[in-house]
Parts: C-alpha cells; sequence; structure tokens
C-alpha cells in the first residue's frame, strides 16, 4: 500500500461508490456480501452504507431518497446530522461517469482501507512482539472484498429455492405469445424477431415498443438504419391507425393522441457499426440522469452494432454483440428487444424453423425468446404470415401463429386457420385499407382501440 494509494481511495472515491449504490441496483446486488460501512473513512459515509445495507435486507432494492430522508429524521447528533444531509446532498447530484471504473476498483478498495486498519492496529502489537497476531491482522485485511457467498448450498437452502418470487415482465401485444412466456419478455431477458428482407421485422419491433408505452412503461428505441423522424412517423402511424404514407396530413390526430399515451418513448438514432453495447449502455444511464427511468430497450436491429472485440471473422465480432446485448439486460435488469436475418432459403420457407436464422446456433444459445416471421410474396399481397416460437426458455416452443399483417400501421393479430384460409385467399391486398385486418379483429378489440383513441 502506498500514499498514492490511500489517495487513491480517499473521499473522492468513497461518494462515488455512495452514488454507484444509490443509483446503480446492480452495483449493489453484485457486492452487497462484501459491503461493510468499516470501509469508509467519514462518519456521515458509515451511516449512508449501514442504512443502505439495512434496506436491502429487508426489501431487496436500493433505498430511495425518501426512504434514506426518513431515517435521516431520526439521527440526534446535529453535527452528524448536517454531514450526511450534505454527503447525500454531494452523493445524488455527483455526476459519475466512471461508474464502470469504480465497480472494477471495489475489491481493491475493500483491502487498501482493511490494510491501513491492519497497519495501525500494529503498532502496539510490534511493541509487544506479538507477530502472530499482526499476521492474523494483515490475513483478515487481504481476505477483504471477497465474495462471502460460496453458492447455493443445496441441503442447507431449500427455502430459497421455494421462496415466491415475482417475475416481472413487459406484455407484448400477443396473448398468446404472453400465455406462453409467462406474462412477457422479463427483467433481463433478450428476446429476438428473426425474418427475411421486408417480412416485417421493424415494424413488429415498432409493435412491441408500442404496446409497452402505452400499458405505461418507459421504452428507448434505438434505430441503426432509419432516422429518429422517419421512426417517429411509423410509431405515428401505429398509435393512430392511420397508414404510414397518409400520416403527414393528420397532425393533429398524433398529437391528440400522444397525450393520452401513459409511458414515454425517446427514438435514438447511431449510425450502423459505429455504436457498440458501451454507447447504448452510456445512453440508457444519460437518460435516467435526465429523469427518465428505463423499462424496455428496443434495438433496430443489434447485428448492426460495433464489436468490442476485432475480428477477421465477422461471426466472431457478432458472436460477441448478442453476448454483450444479454449481458447488459441482466446487468440493467431490464428486458432488450431485437431483430435479425434469416438465411436465404429461410426466406422462402411458409415457416421459418430456428436453423435457418443467419448465423443460428450462437444467437438462438444467447437469447431467452426468438419468434420468426414468414411472408412469402403471395403472404405479402394478402396481409397474411406465419409468427413461429423458435426459443422460448420460460415454456412451450415449436408453436406456429397464422397472423394478419398491416404494415401500413405495425399491426400484427393472430387469427384462426378459417380467418387465415379467408385472407390468403382473397385478392391483392391494399395496405393503406386497414379496415380489411381491421374486420379480423374482434368487437371487443375495436371497441378497446376506439376507446384509447377517443378517450
Amino acid at each position: 500500500m502506498t500514499l498514492s494509494d490511500l489517495n487513491k481511495y480517499g473521499p473522492a472515491f468513497q461518494i462515488k461508490v455512495i452514488h454507484s449504490l444509490l443509483e446503480r441496483k446492480d452495483f449493489l446486488v453484485n457486492i452487497h456480501d462484501i459491503l461493510d460501512s468499516s470501509y469508509f473513512d467519514n462518519q456521515a459515509h458509515k451511516w449512508i452504507i449501514d442504512n443502505i445495507l439495512k434496506y436491502y435486507n429487508d426489501y431487496h432494492t436500493t433505498p430511495t431518497p425518501e426512504v434514506l430522508k426518513s431515517e435521516y429524521e431520526k439521527v440526534t447528533n446535529d453535527v452528524l446530522k448536517v454531514s450526511i444531509r450534505e454527503q447525500l446532498r454531494d452523493a445524488y447530484k455527483i455526476a459519475a461517469t466512471d461508474s464502470e471504473y469504480i465497480q472494477t476498483e471495489f475489491s481493491a478498495f475493500c483491502k487498501n482501507q482493511q490494510l491501513k486498519k491492519a497497519l495501525l492496529g500494529s503498532v502496539d502489537l510490534l511493541k509487544a512482539e506479538d507477530y502472530d497476531s499482526i499476521r492474523g491482522l494483515i490475513d483478515n485485511a487481504l481476505k477483504a472484498g471477497m465474495d462471502k457467498h460460496i453458492g447455493h448450498e443445496y441441503l442447507k437452502d431449500i427455502e430459497t429455492r421455494y421462496r415466491e418470487e415475482q417475475r416481472i415482465t413487459i406484455p407484448t401485444p400477443w396473448r398468446e405469445f404472453n400465455e406462453i412466456l409467462q406474462g412477457g419478455l422479463g427483467n433481463g431477458d433478450f428476446g429476438l424477431i428473426f425474418g427475411g428482407p421486408g417480412a416485417g421485422k421493424s415494424w413488429s419491433l415498432v409493435a412491441l415498443a408500442g404496446h409497452a408505452v402505452k400499458m405505461g412503461f418507459n421504452v428507448v428505441y434505438y434505430t441503426l438504419e432509419l432516422g429518429e423522424d422517419y421512426v417517429g412517423r411509423r410509431f405515428d402511424a401505429h398509435f393512430t391507425g392511420i397508414p404510414a404514407n397518409e400520416i403527414m396530413m393528420h397532425k393533429d390526430k398524433v398529437e391528440d393522441v400522444m397525450t393520452k399515451l401513459p409511458g414515454n418513448l425517446i427514438i435514438k438514432e447511431f449510425p450502423p457499426n459505429k455504436a457498440s453495447m458501451s454507447t447504448i449502455e452510456s445512453h440508457i444511464q444519460k437518460c435516467e440522469d435526465l429523469g427518465t427511468k428505463i423499462d424496455l430497450v428496443v434495438i433496430d436491429y443489434v447485428d448492426l452494432l460495433r464489436s468490442k472485440k476485432t475480428s477477421k471473422e465477422r461471426k466472431e465480432e457478432i458472436d460477441d454483440i448478442y453476448i454483450s446485448t444479454k449481458g447488459l439486460a441482466r446487468e440493467l435488469n431490464i428486458p432488450i428487444w431485437s431483430a435479425s436475418q434469416v438465411n436465404r432459403q429461410g426466406a422462402l420457407d411458409e415457416v421459418i424453423e430456428g436453423h435457418k436464422a443467419a448465423g443460428s446456433y450462437d444467437k438462438m444459445m444467447i437469447t431467452d425468446f426468438a419468434a420468426s416471421i414468414s411472408r412469402r410474396a403471395k403472404d405479402k399481397q394478402t396481409g397474411v404470415g406465419k409468427l413461429h416460437i423458435m426459443k422460448n426458455r420460460y415454456g412451450m416452443d415449436g408453436l406456429t401463429y397464422n397472423a394478419a399483417i398491416n404494415i401500413a400501421i405495425g399491426e400484427y393479430k393472430i387469427i384462426s386457420d378459417a380467418e387465415f384460409e379467408e385472407l390468403a385467399g382473397s385478392p391483392e391486398f391494399n395496405q393503406n385499407e386497414s379496415s380489411k385486418i381491421q374486420d379480423n379483429f374482434s368487437l371487443t378489440e375495436k371497441n378497446q382501440l376506439r376507446n384509447f383513441l377517443n378517450s
């Protein structure tokens, strides 16, 4: 331990640790087993850490400012109270742009603090020539920062296995998907929509994102091919039911519908092959720093991101991108939807199976849920297609559904065999005439849509 180490992990570092603990639940989850208030020099810092740990142990989450304020009001030492208020203010307002560095260095910080205590505590032991005790202090210090949890002990931890824990999900627009997903795509999950060129992959992502917004969730939609305004007009079409090529004439209708949306939608464009998963993570953090807690991430589409790994083989880079995407979903504890291409043969199939996905095996291994959209030339003319469940970590897969698809507004409706046959045998489908598909909606669904638009 050097003097530079003492400065390195001094008050400035420690307040950043507190900031990360208050703002990043994933950080607290990862290090709560090794977190100890004794590592902190300031008494106010110790108080904050003790209260963070107490709240986490009771409720398995980070305390809100309101919770800490309530505990702060109970402090009777006026000097300590003033210090706590100042340190909390600094912790919340600090612009910590180096959170990854803080997390990486935390274990070293713990060792550093314990070694410092051990050295200070060894002075009297040296005078007494009690070298065994000194060795014990040093050994314990070197163990600081180590995860105390060795894993799930099967013979002891039966209660944890059968503890009821609610899985937090964001539903899809399709009841059938939600049933087999046990509610929808869950926090930390990565879902993929596969399809050939022009199959409607991007529009399906609009449908997924739009449905979440209508349910009150905050969504960030990353576009790597189309401009932000263009994608915004796609959402205008989706929310209003007015075809995309007509939406420019209906600005008033769009504004009216926007005022009734309970959730928030952020559309962010990045040039293809320029943004990495780190770019995405930084933008999400920026959104949250500015007051928008992101519930769902949609990326159109992941294959166009830049890999952190440089390789002669594009496949290796794609694998790295997909692993990073799944890792980000887990780290931020939010679901991520994206889309990907199928190979040439798959684009011609009536139903696209898993082995027809481009770079299929590794992508399918990484994702939690994968579905395909197949629309052959005649299907596009008649407004139908097939939705196929390629992989489902939470239930059944291999299921195939008939679908009525209106690309003009990003509307996908799972329909019966009879309805499918009627549409598939109909004359050429005009995408601008959405009424044809709307007629296949149930009366209840029509009324729900009408109430949403007119409420």
